[in-house]
This record gives structure tokens, sequence and C-alpha cells, in this order.
């Protein structure tokens, strides 16, 4: 993944950044804050859990799906359960076509990020989802 400068519209946005790859971890939250979001970090599936509960609400997560303790996965399921609707960014290098179902599942506000990507992919799904904040959550129908 590489970093390029971007012309797009600044990120006013407060997003939580999980993965267990300190370089990976370190890459995407400071593109983001370069994108001028307020980045939060977590390392583990438990602490992006943590982090949810005492540092939200975000206006949306990226999360690596292999961290120790519990995935990123898991950890957003349990957030939805928990009725945490916050969009999310589901980035993994693994090649299991069942996870692509497994993030739809999640709803019409998460997308599936395979690694290794660009930069500039990432920053295009974050600016898809951010722009439905304020409105009802992307693949639900619009109510007047």
């Amino acid at each position: 993944m590489w970093l390029a400068q971007t012309q797009a519209m600044p990120l006013d946005a407060r997003i939580l950044v999980a993965d267990d790859d300190p370089e990976l971890l370190d890459v995407v939250a400071e593109g983001l804050t370069r994108l001028g979001a307020d980045v939060i970090r977590a390392t583990t599936g438990a602490e992006l859990i943590d982090r949810l509960a005492e540092d939200g609400p975000f206006d949306l997560v990226v999360t690596d799906i292999a961290m120790p303790w519990i995935t990123g996965l898991r950890a957003i399921h349990a957030a939805r359960t928990a009725g945490v609707g916050t969009p999310v960014i589901v980035m993994t290098g693994l090649g299991d076509e069942a996870i692509r179902a497994r993030v739809e599942a999640l709803g019409g506000n998460a997308a599936l990020l395979k690694k290794p990507f660009d930069f500039a992919d990432l920053e295009s799904l974050a600016t898809k989802l951010l722009s439905h904040r304020g409105r009802e959550p992307l693949g639900r129908p619009l109510h007047s």
C-alpha cells in the first residue's frame, strides 16, 4: 500500500482504526489524519470494542480481521448486536470468500477492502461511507 497526494475533500470525521500490524496501523491512521480525520487507534479486537464503548461515537471504523483475542469482524458483529451501527471498512489479506458474505451481512454501511490496497482505495470507500452521515444507513430506503 502506498500513500499518494489526493485532491479529495477533507474528511471531517472521527475514525477508529484497528490493526495488530503496527506499520499498517500507522500508515492508515496517518493517511486518514492527513485527510483531516480525528483518528483513534486500537491494536486488538478487544481494544476495538473498548474504544467503541469508551471513546465513541465514531463516524467510521476501519478494522483488520485477523487480530489477537477477537477478530475485527467479530468485534464489529458484537457492536452491531449492541446497537452500534457505525459504518465500517473491513480490511483483510485473507483469501476466504466467506468473508465477503460476512461483511455484507453487517449491512449496507459495511465494505470489504482486500490487502494489499492503495490508499486511494481506502480513501474512496471512507468518503463514500461518510457521505451518508445523518441519513439512514446505506442499503435501506430513505423515508420522507
